[in-house]
């Protein structure tokens, strides 16, 4: 998935890559009196999923006023009877429907073992070669010692490249991190990108002493070090296992922030060769160029350039051993998943127990199941769409998605603050939105593939390769359209600014966030929301900058960026008072990060919006029947609850509001105290906590 992708998905999966032969063609929006036309009619049963209306009442807490806390209001007996299960770090609608396509792609998996094919015979030898726990028990650690004998007989600074040029080719740990996407400003081409890595923690900001919030979790990591040293039978781990951690250290210190990555026009640095060896001394690029198949590549984007010239002078001057230490640590640590249970153990006691907080590893048929859709995700996809995702189903998405394109053109044409110079431009971008819905046109190909039976690390690092070198192969290529950054069984959704497409896929087009059956304000509040949240990220702060053919180009004009960027700086301030996390023993409050959440605050505050606009027009002029007492307003609201109800363990919260450019789901919700109509559904008291004054709720599309 391009870096892109990673700021507008609908949430952050743990949350960086047909059938149907017409072409989706994007929604009219030149007239404002343009109506979307009638949803398709379901067929029987008629029942919905969750309720009698599609929404789940049990899981209310109606003794919570609406305005003291609306996601409790919505979603209060249902936090209060969930418990997280042991193998998750947070639990919520999305997990659910996950857990969901999980034992779907499972069945599909286990089916692939009779099916006839090479491709699903690929399928099941992946899968059948993960599960074959004896003889992984067995190999010990013989599997990898190959690559940690090459690593030790590294002699040279022209080594050490070659084996990060190696990792880079198999999306392992590297300093120097290399993918092949779009051009920014080039978008009918492909380019290689040159990005900051190498650290073994998520984020830079975990390396600070400062960060209490952490300091569990940076001690756990110092004895991971140890432990995978140990375990590649290095001598004298524990010290040598500091020095990997100081090393560390330093890498961190030249990375950029979340916040700084988020700017596209800072992350588009496009340099030969010759000016990266200038920019970033103490590497022998050119040398490192042909370990990573980019010898050729007439130009890099470097996304960093500050933290690659830092990390550049890191390979020059940081012990050889060190680095040859942190390598083999890397290389154990990424093959750990395949290797025998004491590797699995250690692995999972870092990145489950103490990153995340989470009690309990996976069962080892999840691990698979995930394993093979990494590694083979659209050949699953192909057979679990023809079994789970029906026509009909495809049919009522594509009309939804019509309805709110309609409805964000009409909010656009009704824009006070927007000039018409830069109103029609944002009209001539809206018609040229690609959506994507349910699975790819053209599934892709995995005859270069090679997977062995009986090989399970083999396999997902040929896998890995196999990867890259499809990417790679993408240069000098025009750019495939077609292409998507998610499988069909993903509960998620995405918006690509360099496409200007918006993607769903089949797993998220299901209750709660869309029934057929269930009642229209629900699924418009649902998946409707979510629909006009992927349209709105094209107009965000960094969507904006996006222009109608993908280009990253100023299309604003200055008056209007001004306006807008007030706009988002309320935006900032509202979430930046929001803190989850009280002050407590000595350690500071933790707040939600506005600036990093900037982009998917602007995404919900405008996908509810435009949903709420594209309800109303639904109903032609009619009123919405009264159901069980409430009104289609209060149940369009409700929807949008549902969607996000999510628990989070503690640890994983801590983490997610340094690391995740989405607001905690109780904020997400709580985007509602800036729609008016919120106010006339629900009636909050102006003492109410969510209460703002009609000045003071902000608006944008």
């Amino acid at each position: 998935m391009t870096k892109h992708l990673l700021a507008a998905t609908l949430f952050l999966a743990a949350c960086g890559s047909k059938s149907d032969s017409s072409k989706t063609k994007p929604a009219e929006t030149g007239s404002a009196a343009a109506k979307p036309a009638a949803p398709t009619p379901a067929p029987a049963p008629t029942k919905p999923e969750i309720g009698t209306w599609g929404f789940d009442t049990a899981g209310m807490k109606p003794s919570v006023a609406p305005g003291a806390s609306f996601f409790q209001h919505a979603n209060g007996t249902w936090l209060e009877q969930t418990q997280i299960p042991a193998d998750k770090s947070n639990y919520g609608m999305f997990t659910a429907l996950a857990d969901r396509s999980e034992a779907r792609t499972k069945e599909i998996i286990l089916g692939a073992a009779t099916a006839a094919g090479p491709e699903a015979k690929k399928v099941a030898d992946y899968y059948q070669s993960f599960m074959d726990e004896a003889a992984i028990e067995a190999a010990g650690i013989a599997p990898i010692q190959p690559e940690l004998d090459k690593i030790a007989a590294i002699k040279d600074v022209a080594g050490l490249l070659a084996a990060f040029g190696d990792a880079a080719r198999h999306f392992r740990r590297t300093p120097f991190r290399t993918v092949v996407g779009q051009d920014d400003k080039d978008p009918e081409h492909y380019i290689a990108n040159l990005s900051q890595g190498g650290l073994g923690l998520p984020d830079r900001d975990f390396y600070d002493p400062k960060a209490a919030q952490f300091a569990k979790v940076r001690d756990g990591y110092k004895q991971y070090l140890e432990t995978m040293l140990t375990m590649a039978g290095v001598k004298d781990a524990a010290p040598r296992a500091a020095a990997v951690y100081a090393l560390e250290e330093k890498i961190a210190a030249t990375h950029w922030t979340q916040v700084q990555n988020r700017d596209p026009q800072k992350t588009y640095n496009k340099l030969t060769l010759a000016e990266l060896a200038k920019a970033a001394p103490g590497v022998d690029w050119a040398a490192w160029a042909a370990t990573v198949g980019l010898a050729d590549a007439p130009a890099l984007n470097v996304n960093q350039p500050s933290a690659i010239a830092g990390t550049a002078k890191l390979v020059a001057s940081q012990p050889l051993d060190v680095w040859k230490d942190y390598l083999t640590v890397h290389t154990v640590s990424a093959a750990a998943p395949y290797l025998a249970k004491a590797f699995v153990d250690a692995q999972f006691t870092m990145y489950g127990k103490v990153l995340s907080g989470t009690p309990e590893n996976k069962e080892r048929w999840k691990r698979g199941v995930d394993g093979v859709t990494g590694a083979m995700g659209e050949a699953v996809g192909k057979l679990y769409v023809d079994k789970y995702f029906t026509p009909a189903t495809k049919a009522a998405a594509d009309q939804l998605v019509q309805n709110l394109l309609v409805a964000m053109g009409q909010r656009l044409d009704g824009l006070a603050w927007m000039s018409a110079e830069t109103k029609a431009k944002a009209k001539a971008k809206l018609a040229t939105y690609n959506p994507k819905i349910g699975y790819p046109k053209r599934w892709r190909d995995y005859g270069k593939l090679e997977v062995k039976a009986g090989d399970p690390v083999g396999n997902a690092a040929r896998a890995a390769a196999f990867e890259y070198d499809r990417r790679l192969a993408q240069l000098g290529q025009p750019i495939d359209r077609d292409e998507w950054g998610m499988t069909p069984m993903t509960v998620n959704a995405y918006y690509n600014p360099g496409l200007n497409e918006i993607v769903f896929p089949a797993a998220i087009l299901q209750p709660p966030f869309f029934d057929a059956n269930a009642d229209a304000a629900v699924n418009y509040g649902g998946i409707g929301a979510v629909i006009g949240h992927e349209i709105s990220h094209g107009f965000d702060d960094q969507g904006a900058q996006y222009d109608a053919k993908g280009a990253l180009n100023n299309w604003w004009t200055p008056d209007d960026a001004a306006k807008f960027k007030v706009a988002t700086n309320l935006l900032v301030a509202q979430y930046s008072a929001y803190c989850p996390v009280a002050a407590a023993d000595g350690k500071p409050a933790q707040c939600v990060k506005g600036e990093l959440t900037l982009g998917e605050n602007i995404a919900d505050l405008a996908g509810l919006t435009v949903a709420y606009s594209a309800y109303q027009l639904s109903l032609g002029g009619k009123p919405a029947p009264v159901i069980d007492g409430m009104t289609g307003d209060q149940r369009f609201f409700l929807g949008w609850a549902q969607v996000w109800r999510r628990l989070y363990r503690d640890q994983e919260l801590a983490n997610r509001l340094v690391t995740d450019p989405h607001s905690p789901s109780e904020f997400r919700v709580s985007v509602v105290r800036n729609l008016d109509a919120w106010y006339e559904a629900f009636k909050p008291a102006a003492t109410d906590a969510l209460f703002l004054a009609p000045d003071a709720r902000i608006k944008i599309w």
